[in-house]
């Protein structure tokens, strides 16, 4: 199968329906569709991670990176969140997308247990930076993702934290290796953000565990 081009794979993201009202409690920031491309285009291109892959999407949201994970050719995605709107939506843009190889789970990521593990090939997440409410929930995202992993798990994080997550991947036993840099373009959403939008920098990393 010819890979998408990325411009394409862009074109279509935008089309994914996102949050109208998004939960601050949740961190509910959309994955933007030209980093959701970008992600999913060098998990494919460079690292051959989707295409007839079973995949998980943890804190999966709207549904942009499983989506996109169809759009270039993994063989099933589940997607996992514990907001029953957002899986809603999902759903939604699902069905608008006419894709019958996507399950959608509801339930907190901190809870998938025993069961679960080496279950998918490639995990991919935007999780929670683990900020305000949530301190260190990026990395209890993380650490799931790594036991639901048995090739890979990508993801993104602040660049600030780029020292204690690289620590940690080493402790876990795991090879990180940081793919880029990107500018992560907050809306203002929140009430707490005073300016229109606002400019994170965010690590994309993939960490390798190949468990096979």
């Amino acid at each position: 199968m010819a890979r998408m081009k990325l411009k394409e794979l862009e074109s279509h993201l935008q089309e994914v329906e996102e949050f109208e009202n998004p939960k601050i409690l949740l961190e509910q920031y959309p994955t933007r569709p030209h980093i959701a491309a970008c992600m999913l285009h060098t998990m494919s291109s460079t690292f051959d991670d989707i295409e007839n892959k079973t995949i998980a999407d943890l804190g999966c949201g709207c549904g942009v990176l499983s989506i996109g994970s169809v759009m270039l050719g993994a063989g099933f995605v589940t997607g996992f969140d514990l907001d029953p709107d957002a899986l809603e939506l999902f759903a939604q843009n699902i069905e608008d997308f006419e894709m019958d190889n996507v399950d959608l789970i509801n339930m907190d990521v901190k809870n998938i247990g025993e069961g679960w593990e080496n279950k998918f090939d490639t995990v991919i997440m935007n999780p929670p930076f683990g900020t305000k409410h949530n301190k260190g929930l990026d990395m209890r995202f993380l650490q799931t993702g790594i036991s639901l992993a048995s090739r890979a798990v990508y993801s993104l994080h602040k660049t600030s934290t780029r020292e204690h997550v690289l620590k940690k991947a080493k402790d876990w036993g795991v090879e990180a290796q940081v793919l880029a840099e990107l500018r992560y373009d907050l809306p203002n959403t929140y009430k707490h953000h005073k300016k229109v939008s606002v400019d994170i920098k965010v690590d994309f990393i993939r960490f390798f565990v190949d468990k096979k």
